[in-house]
């Protein structure tokens, strides 16, 4: 009870906060459609009015769960779950995308780091440019590699892969070197009074030492691969995915439309990023590092 009550708390504020910014928000549009009927709205009919508007400036909580359940739950219900109007449909595509570009990201992203750690060429060359890569806006990037691979007769899941892999290799790069690279100086002694090899102490030292590490970056690295994937969705002229679909709402002004797929966007990813979560404390119970 101690741990929820304060999450309660903070939630409870963001709600409060939420409603009463909706109301100052919304006002302009209900009070100039009241001027225009001759009507005179009384606080409690004005506040009614900004938290029920079909194109609110801010839509309110109720409003955006309503609008998750119409294009989720109620999908199901009606067997249309697989639907284009359902944001199951669209999170399953914004979905692949993520998964693929984040096997994609994280292969390289381990694969490198271990080529900087035991290459000094490639410490001094690789590091700095993945950093430099990361000064570059991705919304920048991402129509050029979409039109370049477009050219070449890419399409589909795979340029949008790679927008989420070019996100998501940089923690998991910064989190393996770091990692690879925490066994001290006496734990190194020891394994060379041992006589282990180079491969030996990779496998039965560093390696098992980057696993904090590398969970941690996996997690950022998840997160930020879903929203590579959304930003990849977004030149492709709003067809599929959570990205195409707020892309939609803001074509039509459809503002309820646009936070229902962004707090699907961060339902999937808390999701992802839990699953490495339970992934990761069942791991490193088995290995002893964490009890």
């Amino acid at each position: 009870m101690n741990k929820i009550l304060p999450i309660l708390t903070v939630v409870a504020a963001i709600f409060v906060l939420w409603y009463a910014a909706a109301i100052g928000m919304n006002k302009k549009w209900a009070l100039d459609q009241a001027g225009r009927a001759g009507i005179e709205l009384s606080t409690n009919d004005l506040i009614a009015d900004t938290w029920s508007q079909d194109r609110p400036v801010l839509p309110v909580p109720h409003q955006v769960a309503a609008e998750l359940w119409k294009t989720t739950g109620a999908m199901v219900l009606k067997g249309r779950a697989m639907s284009k109007r359902s944001l199951i449909f669209h999170g399953w595509i914004t979905l692949s995308a993520t998964l693929l570009g984040f096997v994609i990201g994280t292969g390289a992203g381990i694969l490198l780091a271990v080529g900087i750690v035991h290459n000094r060429a490639m410490d001094m060359s690789v590091m700095p440019w993945a950093i430099a890569s990361q000064t570059i806006p991705i919304l920048a990037i991402a129509p050029m590699i979409i039109v370049v691979l477009n050219s070449v007769g890419i399409q589909g899941l795979l340029p949008k892969a790679f927008i989420s892999a070019y996100l998501s290799f940089f923690p998991v790069v910064v989190g393996m070197v770091k990692g690879l690279r925490s066994p001290d100086g006496m734990q190194l002694d020891l394994l060379r009074t041992y006589s282990a090899s180079g491969n030996e102490t990779f496998w039965k030292l560093r390696l098992p030492s980057s696993m904090p590490y590398l969970f941690t970056s996996l997690k950022i690295g998840m997160a930020a691969a879903l929203v590579g994937a959304i930003v990849g969705e977004l030149p492709t002229g709003a067809i599929r995915g959570l990205g195409a679909r707020m892309l939609t709402g803001s074509y039509y002004g459809q503002t309820i439309q646009i936070w229902s797929a962004l707090f699907a966007a961060a339902i999937l990813a808390a999701s992802l990023v839990g699953i490495i979560g339970m992934i990761e404390r069942r791991m490193l119970k088995r290995m002893g590092v964490k009890p």
